[in-house]
């Protein structure tokens, strides 16, 4: 790859979003470019329906990773988009075509094990947002609690979508584990996903697995640490990605 060809960090947020990438073209530094990818329902998409399956959510996402061309790119999901991420990056090699060159998650445990959330389907608005409230470390009186009572209706619909996702990857791969390097992001105040399930990674790769620590509970994408660590981390597979194969 020509060392001014910049990889492309294609982001998935927490809820679908894009909010929380906006702002990380400085943060990520030189030769990176960074993607927001919007889900239907999300913002910028708002007159579609939310995708609340692993079928819909592939449907929607897979051409998008298709058609990318030869240059490495990387796939970085936060939260929810975690699983999303990875759903995507197995159907890629389900369908033998060409992956990420690296994978980056963070704030969610690995599957099979699903994040210690309420069932949607019977809580009310009350219990759905103090219980999210309490397993995440956020008050419902902060900035993060006024997000979470404002978004109700989205991680809702989030939520059953977490539940697809997680049954269709608790099925076996017909194409058997990905060769993907991994990198797994924890927050030092993050319930939801501590340091000591990192470990746990490693079942869904046979490529190296590697893992960071940042500073924040689980929403910390807004913050100047984890775009900085992500663009690094795109510097290194565009240098590997530039070696020359060994021939003979």
């Amino acid at each position: 790859m020509a060392d001014d060809r910049p990889v492309r960090l294609h982001c998935f947020a927490h809820s679908g979003g894009a909010s929380p990438f906006q702002n990380w073209t400085v943060d990520v530094g030189p030769g990176v470019v960074p993607v927001p990818v919007l889900l239907p329902g999300g913002e910028r998409r708002p007159g579609e329906p939310r995708v609340t399956t692993h079928e819909a959510l592939i449907a929607d996402l897979l051409p998008h990773f298709t058609d990318v061309g030869r240059e490495p790119y990387v796939l970085y999901g936060h939260g929810l988009g975690a699983m999303v991420a990875l759903c995507v990056t197995r159907a890629l090699h389900e369908a033998g075509l060409p992956g990420p060159a690296l994978l980056a998650v963070a704030a969610w445990p690995p599957p099979p094990a699903p994040a210690d959330l309420p069932d949607t389907r019977g809580a009310t608005d009350d219990e759905l947002l103090q219980r999210l409230s309490s397993r995440g470390g956020v008050p419902l009186t902060s900035d993060e609690g006024v997000w979470l009572r404002a978004a109700l209706p989205v991680i809702r619909a989030d939520m059953e979508l977490a539940e697809s996702l997680h049954a269709a990857l608790g099925r076996p791969s017909p194409a058997g584990p990905l060769r993907t390097p991994l990198l797994v992001i924890s927050s030092q105040e993050n319930p939801l996903a501590r340091d000591s399930a990192t470990g746990d990674w490693q079942a869904w790769t046979q490529g190296p697995i590697h893992s960071r620590t940042v500073p924040g509970r689980h929403f910390f994408s807004g913050s100047h640490e984890l775009p900085r660590l992500l663009g690094r981390a795109c510097r290194v597979v565009r240098r590997v990605e530039a070696q020359p194969v060994p021939v003979g």
